[in-house]
């Protein structure tokens, strides 16, 4: 069984429930360094069109993956909430940029989160991430991020 195929065992998806997710880039290729490509990807992840039924609470995009807590709608699936965000922002930076051929791994990794007082911990965990990588001294100086918690 390939590691896809062990990801998506026993996934199981509530109506209602908050998720950690995480996605990468195609070989963990920092496509995101370019910062024209990282806004055009922001504005694809966070097209309202994508979030009729779900909704974003937090979300970050570093250089080679990104990280989001979605709280999954009544009508919706996170796997196919998933497959909107990633076909969306490829479709969007292709035409942008075409040159790039692909642009996200196959999969994703996804924690369902257990009651209220584990989402600011994890949205501040989350949109933390470049301060940790070295890629901001501030969360305010690194601009590929978002919360509804601000």
């Amino acid at each position: 069984m390939d590691g896809y195929s062990k990801l998506r065992r026993g996934r199981l998806s509530l109506p209602g429930q908050i998720y950690l997710v995480t996605f990468t880039t195609a070989s963990r290729h920092s496509l995101f360094q370019d910062s024209a490509a990282a806004r055009c990807v922001c504005r694809a992840i966070t097209d309202p069109r994508l979030w009729y039924q779900s909704r974003l609470l937090a979300w970050v995009l570093m250089p080679d993956h990104w990280h989001g807590l979605i709280e999954v709608g009544g009508l919706d699936h996170l796997s196919m909430v998933v497959q909107r965000l990633k076909t969306n922002s490829a479709r969007r930076l292709r035409m942008e940029h075409p040159m790039i051929v692909r642009v996200w791994e196959k999969g994703f990794h996804d924690r369902a989160l257990r009651g209220e007082a584990t989402l600011k911990p994890a949205a501040r965990y989350l949109v933390g991430n470049p301060l940790r990588a070295g890629l901001a001294e501030q969360i305010g100086d690194y601009p590929y991020w978002n919360s509804i918690w601000l």
